[in-house]
């Protein structure tokens, strides 16, 4: 199979941003525009604007108004390069992929790195779960995309950082309701403020639904503090702490094609099931998983003048036991570790860096060095599901093991600013050890170990054309090893797979980001990612997948944001993304050309928002859309359709004295669609379909009180 991929289209903003500036246009009339203060890229403040990478900020109003705020994928629908899918199933959290990479994780988010509040929210062996975000707090979400991710080093498909705000004024207390479809409902209790040096934030919330699709009942009980103070002059000490409960968080499973479009809330029957027939697997087996997560971080920053040092350490546990669906007939094999996964995982690390500023008459350097720390423990168990003919139990051990990972990583980047010219490098340095020492050794030993060592440099460069428009083009090596849950099986039910090697891959990068007049911004890229040993899937059946080494894989595509103000309070918003993701080089029945599982060659986001001059209400249309996703290597299955959604929101907010309310009311799938909103890739059943809910409302009302 052949494929020719193009991008005109995209490639043509370059010369039509550079049209439709208005070339006397000063930075004063675009300030507005441009000040968004990010630091992903830098790990400093520095203007979006002036980097030479794709990075978007989406910030605390699309986060916070017009949304439960349970799950980051509504606030991060409009970003390029990004797809971020709510499964629905609250025991296996959010897909997110960036530019493709994660796009074939069996659950949380893997490829992807995620942090929040400077601190590691994705494992060290970078598997990540978003279930952690405290989205209610939240202040700001960044998401870098290409080659800058590089400089986070393993696992940096993309980056997403999540900064919650900082108590400040005078104390607050808020309370949050919200309810919607299919048995949803959310309280949330929450109080900020400072009293002399120290801010303080504390967050509560419960979160509640029956669920779409048979069998998908959740309950997450979320809690936050963060204290900031100011120890020193010029100095600054940040202590974060969150936790997620989930007891009895129901799996729907995947079905197949027949049964999704049966009936799409349907659960798949259990064919194998001769006492009630009519039985789903999911009910069966009783699939569910209990999630107990503990983490604290604490940063300190001290500047120095410009100079400044950066001290971060944080720890945690997590505690997952999950029930999976097998067949008796599938657990038999003494390889087998059985149905219940049970581990203890104990993580933490550290992350301190130096930042320094020189000046040379107009130029600047910029450099920054340091070296990051990670470590995981985890106390593993395997047991048989099932006693007897009894099913969804905890039976007979069958997997006891210690897994150890570590993670070093030192690393150097550096910018220098002169005149119009962004010139900006670094490197990065990762070792990654994984120790096992199995203790159940009646199938065997699995003891050992593998040790993963790898450097990303990354190199860009901006132009500043005139003061609205900025050309630049960067380039990276990146690499990214396998998680623990990747590592754990080999084939359809051996052992640890120690033979599985990391992919290596490189990227390129060029880009525009452009104010044309005063009212709008645009953003565009073109990238490319080659990648060798790309991880794939080898099996995947009842929740346990095992993965492989494939041959390569060729990425090619374009993003595109725009935002603009239109006038009497209407503003639009639109974010497009093409992307071409193949196999470059066959292996086995896989043909060279065939499409990456669970990657989109197309999606779109649009809006279009109003709100009045006095900032009370507000309205807005949303629009998105994507191409179909095969859900196998081989493409010979039938992709997920492509679909479009149309949402509609309403806000309102008030204030009396001290007290200040919002309300909110908003329907998705206006049009009540039916399509299959998540797959899982490469499912050995073919069960690979999870169907998203047709029309869905919400309605929210919050009340704070400023003392």
């Amino acid at each position: 199979m052949h494929h020719r991929f193009r991008l005109n289209a995209i490639a043509s903003l370059f010369a039509a941003g550079s049209a439709a500036l208005a070339p006397n246009a000063g930075a004063a009339d675009s300030a507005a525009l441009v000040d968004v203060v990010v630091v992903s890229a830098s790990r400093i403040e520095h203007n979006s604007f002036d980097l030479p990478a794709a990075i978007d900020v989406v910030d605390a109003a699309r986060i916070r108004d017009s949304q439960m705020r349970v799950n980051a994928s509504e606030a991060l629908a409009a970003v390029p390069g990004l797809v971020a899918q709510n499964r629905g199933n609250y025991a296996q959290d959010l897909q997110i992929s960036s530019r493709g990479f994660g796009a074939r994780s069996a659950f949380g988010v893997r490829g992807v790195r995620l942090i929040s509040d400077g601190i590691p929210a994705s494992m060290p062996d970078g598997q990540g779960q978003p279930s952690a975000f405290n989205l209610d707090m939240a202040e700001r979400i960044e998401v870098l995309r290409g080659p800058f991710s590089a400089i986070y080093g393993n696992h940096s498909g993309g980056v997403i950082q999540l900064f919650t705000r900082d108590g400040a004024g005078r104390p607050t207390l808020e309370m949050n309701l919200a309810g919607g479809s299919d048995g949803a409902r959310k309280t949330d209790i929450s109080a900020q403020g400072s009293s002399g040096a120290l801010g303080y934030v504390v967050d509560l919330s419960r979160f509640e639904t029956d669920g779409y699709r048979s069998h998908s009942a959740a309950q997450r009980d979320l809690g936050f503090v963060k204290l900031t103070t100011q120890p020193a002059d010029g100095g600054k000490l940040t202590l974060v702490a969150n936790s997620l409960r989930q007891e009895g968080t129901q799996d729907p499973l995947g079905v197949t094609w027949a049964t999704y479009q049966n009936n799409p809330r349907a659960g798949e029957i259990d064919t194998t099931d001769t006492v009630t027939p009519k039985r789903t697997l999911a009910e069966r087996y009783n699939t569910r998983k209990d999630i107990e997560h503990q983490q604290a971080g604490l940063a300190y920053d001290q500047r120095f003048g410009d100079d400044r040092l950066r001290v971060m350490a944080y720890g945690g546990n997590r505690q997952v036991t999950q029930y999976q669906a097998f067949s008796k007939a599938f657990q038999a094999p003494a390889t087998h570790s059985g149905g219940v996964v049970d581990f203890d995982r104990n993580f933490y690390g550290a992350d301190i860096n130096w930042v320094s500023v020189r000046r040379y008459g107009d130029a600047r350097l910029t450099a920054t060095v340091g070296i990051e720390y990670g470590q995981s423990d985890d106390d593993r168990k395997g047991y048989e599901n099932f006693i007897g003919t009894q099913f969804g139990v905890q039976g007979a051990l069958r997997r006891d093991e210690q897994d150890s990972l570590s993670s070093v990583d030192p690393y150097v980047q550096g910018e220098w600013q002169a005149g119009p010219w962004v010139l900006t490098g670094g490197v990065r340095h990762t070792r990654l050890k994984v120790q096992v020492a199995d203790r159940y050794l009646a199938n065997g030993n699995d003891s050992g170990g593998v040790d993963y060592r790898h450097t990303t440099p990354v190199l860009g460069v901006l132009y500043k054309l005139n003061p609205v428009l900025n050309l630049y083009a960067s380039a990276a090596r990146g690499f990214e090893t396998p998680t623990l849950n990747e590592l754990f099986y080999s084939g359809t039910g051996g052992g640890f797979n120690f033979g599985l090697r990391a992919a290596e891959s490189t990227h390129v990068e060029a880009g525009v980001k452009a104010i044309a007049g005063a009212d709008t911004r645009i953003n565009a890229a073109l990238f490319q990612v080659r990648t060798t040993d790309e991880l794939v899937v080898d099996s995947s059946a009842g929740g346990r997948t095992s993965y492989k080494n494939a041959s390569k894989t060729l990425r090619q595509g374009g993003e595109l944001s725009l935002e603009t103000t239109l006038g009497a309070g209407i503003t639009g918003r639109i974010a497009l993304t093409a992307l071409r993701a193949v196999y470059e080089q066959g292996f086995g029945s896989v043909l060279a050309g065939s499409r990456l599982p669970g990657v989109p060659n197309a999606n779109m986001f649009a809006e279009l928002a109003w709100k009045d001059a006095s900032d009370h209400v507000g309205a807005a249309l949303e629009t998105s859309a994507t191409s179909k996703i095969y859900a196998e290597d081989a493409n010979s299955e039938i992709p997920a359709p492509g679909y479009a959604v149309v949402n509609a929101r309403v806000n309102a907010r008030q204030a009396s004295g001290g007290w200040r309310f919002k309300e909110f009311m908003r329907v998705n799938n206006l049009l009540d669609r039916q399509y299959v909103g998540s797959l899982i890739v490469g499912d050995a059943n073919k069960r690979f379909y999870e169907a998203a809910p047709g029309r869905n409302w919400m309605l929210g009302a919050s009340a704070a009180y400023v003392f």
